[in-house]
């Protein structure tokens, strides 16, 4: 049966940009190529998808080519059942590495990750550290949680007690609506809701964000552990790149012991904070962050 279309009516208006794809084994895999110049690539999480970067990509594409995939299940990219695709971290790095490599992208290019993200985008600068000039962090991590730190409740179950998360997840579209609210300082405007869930209005077009919870890895024998260790072990290698890091201080998730853990292994990184961001950062805080990265872009 074909996908339901998703409709875009609603936000267009916020979405201008014209949607581009490629094929990988035979799915279809959406991204954003807009603007001229050095590029920027930015890597959205879970359960997000290019929407949420679309003021930085508006800010930016006028010097610079910004790049921006939705991840296989996310956004306007295919969403097949775990028969026809992996859902594995390894996946989601090898796509963007079939992306980089069909588009021809000139390095150095800049990273700007978040949530998910920032673990492919890492995976991916390790496998090809020639290829990368800058990195962007917003909440997210490159390690396993620091110090004995355990996931939030909330996402323990839906990784480990499949009874809950299947219903819970795919059913009730609890993760994507919960995420509505994880922009703390003002209430989403209804287009920007709209937006944001929009990819995950079917229980098919939301298998990607029980699968990226159920993808944490803990222990050696959960399938991406090995991939999360070699760039816990090896980020250090990444050291010598300039390096923004953008926090909100009130998310749930990646709070201050991930950007504790940041700072100890990056000394020499920028670090702005803002008190009042959660989660969805951008959502909180676009008018404050874009001047930092344009600056931050132009002095490196």
């Amino acid at each position: 049966m074909p996908e339901k279309k998703i409709d875009l009516a609603p936000f267009r208006h916020l979405y201008p940009f014209p949607s581009r794809f490629i094929d990988i084994g035979g799915l279809r895999y959406h991204y954003l190529d807009e603007g001229r110049g050095k590029p920027v690539v930015m890597l959205h999480g879970n359960p997000t998808w290019s929407f949420y970067f679309r003021r930085m990509v508006q800010a930016l594409s006028p010097e610079y080519r910004v790049i921006v995939p939705d991840h296989m299940g996310c956004g306007l990219s295919d969403a097949p059942s775990p028969r026809r695709y992996g859902y594995r971290l390894a996946n989601r790095v090898d796509d963007l590495e079939r992306l980089l490599d069909h588009l021809a992208v000139d390095a150095p290019l800049t990273l700007m990750v978040h949530d998910w993200g920032g673990m492919i985008g890492l995976c991916y600068a390790l496998r090809h550290p020639e290829r990368i000039g800058r990195l962007v962090i917003t909440n997210t991590a490159g390690f396993f949680p620091p110090g004995e730190k355990g996931l939030p409740v909330r996402l323990r179950l839906i990784r480990n007690l499949a009874p809950f998360a299947v219903p819970a997840v795919l059913g009730l579209n609890l993760f994507s609506r919960a995420a509505l609210f994880m922009a703390p300082r003002k209430r989403l405007a209804r287009a920007v809701r709209l937006g944001l869930a929009a990819p995950y209005s079917t229980p098919a077009r939301r298998m990607a964000t029980l699968k990226f919870v159920q993808d944490i890895p803990l222990t050696p024998r959960d399938p991406s552990y090995p991939l999360v260790r070699h760039v816990d072990d090896h980020l250090a290698l990444l050291s010598h790149l300039p390096m923004l890091i953008l926090w909100g201080l009130r998310d749930f998730v990646f709070d201050e012991d991930y950007l504790s853990e940041w700072r100890r292994r990056f000394p020499d990184a920028a670090v702005h904070t803002f008190p009042e961001g959660g989660h969805y950062l951008l959502e909180d805080e676009s008018d404050a962050i874009l001047p930092i990265v344009k600056e931050f872009l132009k002095n490196h």
